[in-house]
């Protein structure tokens, strides 16, 4: 392949990811963020936090408590599939007999 030939190859790569990006809304909002941080009158001492801040990235999860929430809810699952098990297993000793 000749270099011209690669880099038409390249450069329309280039070219269909800028279109994916604008189409899905990306570019809009990275724009909108990088204006509201250069219009920000006092700059913030840490510009990535405020970009992740903005394009709704959340900074304040309680991990710990969202671990022990799926830990509460995992049992609880796994107690209600027992559950579901054992009242099936007693329609069944319920359920006449055909003769």
């Amino acid at each position: 392949m000749s270099f011209q030939t690669q880099k038409k190859t390249t450069d329309s790569k280039k070219e269909e990811y800028r279109k994916y990006l604008e189409k899905a809304g990306v570019v809009d909002q990275l724009t909108r963020v990088l204006v509201g941080l250069y219009e920000e009158p006092n700059k913030p001492g840490n510009a990535i936090d405020y970009i992740k801040k903005y394009l709704g990235s959340p900074t304040d999860i309680d991990v710990e408590r969202l671990q022990v929430e799926y830990e509460k809810l995992k049992d609880e699952n796994s107690r209600l599939k027992k559950q579901v098990e054992d009242l099936r297993k007693e329609l069944e000793t319920l359920k006449p007999e055909d003769n």
